[in-house]
């Protein structure tokens, strides 16, 4: 038997809160054949998954460490969109800490810079109706979610989890920047996550990539997939010369 080929990069891609693989099914077939594309699903996504949504970020990067243990090998990189942006950076600084080869490059989407206070808002707080009239303004949420009394009902707790976690999240401050090569990607009219609350990512790496705005909202990669893939593969590309040149910067 022949031994399967490695891949020649893992990109894992972290969902937003209240979203699951589904939002990012066709990402997958916007990268090079020999990339794996992987979307890991936090717990409690749709009625088929069993287990219960965590309430806090710090069992959920304890599930996605576990879960993605023996992937976290070879040249990877991680890409999160809003929640899934704590995720990707949390998930950074634990392997750096933990002395473990971290991602060859972290790409943050549709999230402003983590405060050691978490979040000064607080949409898991909002009643259902204001809840539901933010969702789907924010867009994201499929319309039939938003539209169906006993649909909401199903998906209401998993989206106020996700919520209350990503703005409750305590991160201690930084001492020094990350030596992961990093970018960030927003929508020029995100209201969530607008471009002026991108900036404060430049400090947090010793090589920051850029700040990478498209038209759109908070789900501005729906309509930009092969630009926002192609910008992608250009970080990642750029991030691997970092390293060749300065092994250093992204190892321990």
């Amino acid at each position: 038997m022949h031994k399967a080929e490695e891949p020649k990069l893992r990109l894992f891609v972290f969902h937003h809160s209240g979203g699951s693989h589904l939002a990012y099914r066709d990402w997958p077939a916007g990268f090079p054949a020999h990339w794996d594309v992987r979307i890991p699903d936090a717990p409690g996504r749709g009625p088929r998954d069993r287990r219960p949504a965590l309430g806090d970020a710090g069992a959920l990067l304890d599930h996605f460490l576990h879960e993605l243990d023996t992937r976290l090998t070879g040249p990877y990189a991680f890409f999160g969109h809003s929640m899934g942006g704590l995720v990707a950076y949390e998930l950074t600084r634990r392997l750096l800490d933990q002395d473990r080869t971290p991602p060859v490059w972290l790409g943050i989407s549709a999230r402003g810079t983590l405060h050691p206070d978490g979040d000064p808002v607080r949409r898991h707080l909002l009643s259902d109706t204001e809840l539901r009239h933010e969702l789907t303004t924010m867009g994201g949420t499929p319309s039939e979610v938003m539209d169906h009394d006993e649909l909401w009902e199903l998906f209401e707790p998993t989206i106020r989890a996700d919520l209350r976690m990503s703005e409750t999240w305590r991160t201690p401050p930084l001492t020094a920047p990350l030596p992961v090569p990093l970018s960030v990607f927003g929508g020029t009219r995100d209201q969530v996550a607008p471009p002026d609350r991108l900036d404060g990512w430049a400090d947090a790496t010793e090589h920051f990539l850029g700040r990478h705005l498209f038209d759109g909202g908070h789900f501005y990669f729906q309509d930009h997939l092969p630009a926002v893939a192609a910008q992608i593969q250009d970080d990642v590309r750029r991030a691997a010369l970092l390293s060749a040149r300065a092994p250093s910067a992204v190892t321990r």
